[in-house]
This record gives structure tokens, sequence and C-alpha cells, in this order.
């Protein structure tokens, strides 16, 4: 279901769009929350927002990234974290569970989720494609087909 994108984060000198900037950072804000015991989002938002968008970060352009973009997916997976982590469950293998994904993976899905429950202004094929690329840029093997899998069986509930 991926498409060919218009970048690549492992080295591409073409531009990436402000949205896929965003995910980016975004991805990498959830991680530091979980990676700190759930620390406070708003902190880590402003965090990023004065010290990280406008930036490279692990590699990754993120001079360009749509801040307010940035901040609703952060705040917005925090606040529906309970609801969001269900819904990986229930697309989950039988005897999978969250503690089996890496915390980058978790990331992940967390914010495609997010996207597909709340931002209808975004097409779920966009949002998949995103967060598979998204998942390219942290993953060499088979994770992104996972992101795809996992984000494609939920949209179909999320949004029918």
């Amino acid at each position: 279901m991926t498409q060919t994108s218009s970048h690549d984060q492992k080295g591409d000198a073409s531009p990436i769009n402000p949205r896929t900037q965003a995910r980016l950072a975004a991805v990498q804000a959830l991680y530091q929350i979980k990676m700190s015991n759930n620390a406070n989002a708003e902190l880590i938002v402003e965090e990023f927002q004065s010290h990280r968008l406008g930036d490279e970060v692990d590699g990754m352009d993120l001079h360009g990234a749509d801040r307010a973009f940035f901040a609703d997916i952060v705040k917005g997976v925090c606040a529906d974290r309970e609801e969001i982590d269900e819904l990986i469950k229930s697309a989950l293998a039988a005897g999978w569970s969250l503690d089996r994904l890496e915390n980058i993976m978790l990331a992940i899905l967390r914010a495609g989720i997010y996207e597909l429950r709340t931002r209808v202004d975004v097409p779920s094929a966009v949002v998949i494609n995103e967060y598979v690329d998204v998942a390219h840029a942290f993953f060499d093997g088979s994770e992104p087909g996972f992101v795809n899998g996992i984000l494609d069986r939920l949209s179909k509930s999320i949004r029918s």
C-alpha cells in the first residue's frame, strides 16, 4: 500500500514537507515521553518547539515542521493514549501485547491511529503511507510492513 514518496529520511536531499517533518518529530517526542516514564506532553512539546524543531534531529531535517500539527499529534496521542492502545491491542495477532512492541514502533502506531481517529481532513491512505515512510526512517526490516498492516486494518473500522 505504500507509494514512493518524494522524500527519503535516510539521506535524500529533497525537501520533506512540513507535515511529514511534524510526524517525524511527533514520533520522536512520543518516544521520549515513553522513555521518560510518560513525561508531561506539554513540556515535551515546548522543548521540541523551542530546541528541536527548526533543526536537524537524529539526521532528520526538521527545519520546516508544521508546529501546530506536531503539537496536535503529541498532545492528542497523550490525551487519548488508553483508547489508542486498546485499538492497537485489538489489531495485534493473538498472543501479542503492547509490551512486545519496541517503543519507537508503539510511538509510530499511536501517532498514526490518532490521525486516523481525529484528522479526518487527511485521507486514510495518506496517513498510512506517511507512517509507513516514518517507519522506514527508523527501521530497515519488515517493520514498515507491520505498520502498514496495523494501520490499514484499523483504518477500515475507524473510518467506516
